[in-house]
């Protein structure tokens, strides 16, 4: 097993809101796929405010799955779910995991060491040459790809999918990124990329497969309009000088 400092080597970080559904079996599946693999790591699945009992289902795994850890967390909004996991991992890697699997869990190995040799942030995209959409409505493709757009034209020209929903960064990227990250809703991605840029963290797209949904927790209409605002929220942060302790910190060689 690979190990540093005792360590583990990857921390797999699923936000649960009202995932009592759908999260044991992902869990299963996630479990089975690491204890295959030749390294340490640990799962953290983060609830925060949901109104089933995700948090208990949750926990009464932890019987079955000895590196399973349960946090509880009462304000809502995925961006804060994944904050508050990123600070609480301690692996080498920490990898933010969707708990619908709408990208499959065989896919990992993509975003690590040996096979993408020490990338401080690694997101998954759907949009990059050799990436697939399943099943995904044309309209919400469309709403995607618009705001993407505008993710482009004010923060991130470049990055072709900030929002798939599987990201992995190095420990150094995730603990420097997370401890300025504010937005708590969908737009948390955004910010988190905006950051890294601002630090100087390369970005590196990986093409996926991409299988839709039903049961997204994403309101396209509602949520949009929210994204919108918050999208102006991190251009106000950034021209006001709330990011900008991020500058004159040397980034730790790659």
């Amino acid at each position: 097993m690979r190990e540093t400092e005792n360590k583990p080597f990857l921390s797999l970080i699923i936000p649960a809101y009202n995932e009592a559904g759908r999260l044991p079996d992902t869990l299963k599946e996630v479990h089975a796929f690491l204890n295959k693999q030749e390294y340490e790591s640990e799962i953290i699945v983060v609830e925060n405010g949901s109104t089933d009992n995700t948090f208990e289902i949750a926990s009464s795994m932890q019987a079955h799955i000895p590196n399973l850890r349960v946090m509880h967390e009462v304000i809502k909004g995925k961006g804060w779910a994944v904050r508050q996991g990123m600070l609480t991992a301690s692996g080498e890697y920490r990898f933010i995991c969707d708990a619908d699997l709408s990208m499959p869990i065989g896919e990992l190995p993509r975003f690590l060491p040996p096979q993408l040799e020490d990338a401080p942030i690694a997101i998954a995209s759907r949009e990059a040459p050799g990436a697939v959409r399943y099943g995904e409505p044309e309209f919400r493709h469309l709403v995607g790809r618009a705001f993407n757009l505008m993710v482009r034209l004010m923060l991130l020209p470049g990055v072709q999918d900030s929002q798939c929903g599987f990201k992995c960064f190095r420990a150094d990227a995730a603990e420097r990124i997370y401890s300025q990250a504010t937005i708590r809703g969908w737009t948390f991605d955004v910010e988190a990329l905006f950051l890294a840029r601002k630090i100087g963290y390369p970005i590196i797209e990986v093409p996926i497969p991409w299988y839709h949904k039903p049961l997204s927790r994403v309101k396209v209409l509602r949520d949009s309009i929210q994204m919108g605002i918050d999208l102006m929220k991190i251009r106000w942060n950034a021209f006001a000088g709330k990011y900008d302790d991020t500058q004159g910190i040397p980034v730790p060689p790659r």
